[in-house]
């Protein structure tokens, strides 16, 4: 952004002066404050500066976290960047809840300033332009993106980045399909540990007697069919990051087990007495209300608290819908892909339609909604999905064309199966991959959905999964 205003508030004369000419140099508009306070009385004026440089240490008077908190109450949307010299968890922390944009440690470079400057302004020249949209879907690996077209998205992918850097436990909230695994692998990828493993455990679909010694591993012997010795997630994790998603289905007994390998960094395999220490960061995920959670002894209250290092909450895809046209054609570029087929069209008409459509699966419905839209190639049928009792009717539909459509080149695999395929998927969703309960919605056995899952090889949609 051009002649953009900056204040920048530190208690060395010399970085004032260091950073005035950095700044001025680049065509910005420069005001200095050497204290917390001289920087509030500024802002009582006008005109608001478009970002705020702040120092953390500034002795003796305010330091830069109480001037950060009062500058937000008087100005909520402000753009402020905390410098600091010092890398003490608790402030960086403290900086994020408190809303600051973004965490700069001295010393820095220039080109590191400017970027930080340009994603707050969220502009800069049609080059810096074009660099920022193009980042707006960020590949993850193993077909995992991170998709910020949003305000709510760009903001955790910030506050991601930023308590990346601090190694605390990390909690991430939000309903099931908002895209919280996908968080989960944005902080691991910009953290110090990203070249190790990133592991993920579902807690609610490892049956509760197994979840220990899945975590934490077994000695031969340990129990009935224990004949070798096993390591355990966290084992396998070591000096990695580890994401125990739906903590919220966790048992109880083995939450305070967990507890412990929380505080301690040490545990024991099932059937053991000899203690194991590990380094690990642990990140959690679930879509519960923490507080009914709590007060119904379902989640211990002192885990909660050992887990909320920090807390992100992902929006429902309905709170986001300015993200949505971006997040469609993403879709599709990858079921193309997937199938080998050019992408559809998406019409104005296609688009409003999902973009009026409430979502509550979030973005694992949408992904799925493509992937029918891809197998059927019928925008009509895709657009009457979306309203009342259109899900029967284009499921209906799917298995129709399946039996006609057997010898169509470039799908993986027949539209039939493809049909069967999104019904299991669809009731696993449903049911948050409860797999007895899909087998009682689909009205099949829990073996026969067991193969059928292993023969399609049925996983979690991870476009951008939970």
């Amino acid at each position: 952004m051009a002649n953009a205003h900056i204040l920048v508030v530190d208690d060395e004369p010399s970085m004032l002066r260091y950073l005035r000419t950095l700044l001025e140099v680049e065509s910005y508009k420069v005001e200095t404050a050497s204290s917390g306070e001289e920087a509030i009385r500024r802002l009582q004026q006008s005109p608001v500066p478009d970002v705020v440089l702040l120092d953390v240490l500034m002795p003796p008077g305010m330091d830069g976290l109480q001037t950060l908190e009062q500058l937000r109450e008087m100005h909520s949307a402000l753009k402020v960047i905390m410098l600091s010299c010092v890398s003490d968890t608790r402030k960086v922390v403290q900086a994020i809840r408190l809303g600051a944009q973004d965490y700069l440690a001295k010393p820095f470079q220039k080109a590191e300033l400017e970027a930080v400057i340009q994603q707050a302004l969220g502009g800069g020249t049609p080059a810096q332009q074009s660099i920022l949209v193009q980042g707006e879907v960020e590949d993850l690996g193993d077909d995992i993106f991170f998709v910020a077209g949003s305000a709510p998205m760009r903001k955790i992918r910030s506050q991601a980045k930023l308590v990346a850097n601090v190694d605390i436990p990390v909690l991430i909230l939000g309903e099931s399909g908002a895209g919280k695994e996908v968080v989960a692998k944005l902080i691991h990828k910009y953290s110090p540990r990203a070249h190790r493993t990133f592991l993920k455990v579902n807690c609610a679909a490892v049956p509760a007697d197994l979840l220990e010694s899945e975590l934490f591993g077994y000695e031969p012997g340990a129990f009935t069919g224990a004949n070798q010795a096993k390591p355990g997630k966290f084992e396998l994790c070591n000096k990695g990051t580890i994401l125990l998603d739906e903590i919220g289905e966790m048992p109880p007994a083995l939450q305070a087990k967990l507890l412990h390998v929380l505080q301690d960094q040490q545990f024991s395999r099932l059937g053991s007495r000899t203690v194991i220490k590990v380094d690990v960061r642990v990140l959690a995920a679930t879509n519960i209300n923490i507080q009914e959670a709590i007060q119904s002894k379902k989640l211990r209250e002192d885990l909660y608290y050992r887990l909320n290092g920090f807390t992100i909450n992902v929006p429902p895809l309905r709170e986001r819908k300015d993200e949505i046209g971006l997040l469609l054609k993403h879709f599709m570029s990858q079921v193309a892909e997937r199938y080998a087929r050019p992408p559809l069209p998406l019409t104005p008409s296609l688009i409003d339609a999902v973009e009026r459509y409430h979502w509550p699966g979030n973005l694992r419905e949408l992904g799925n909604f493509v992937k029918r839209y891809m197998i059927l190639g019928d925008e009509e049928l895709a657009i009457s999905e979306l309203v009342p009792g259109g899900e029967e009717r284009a499921r209906a539909a799917a298995a129709g064309a399946g039996d006609s459509a057997a010898g169509l080149k470039g799908l993986v695999r027949s539209v039939k199966d493809e049909a069967e395929m999104e019904a299991i998927s669809r009731a696993l969703d449903q049911t948050n991959w409860n797999r007895k309960k899909a087998a009682a919605l689909l009205k099949i056995s829990y073996k026969a959905l067991l193969y059928k899952i292993r023969q399609y090889d049925i996983q979690r949609f991870t476009g951008q999964p939970n």
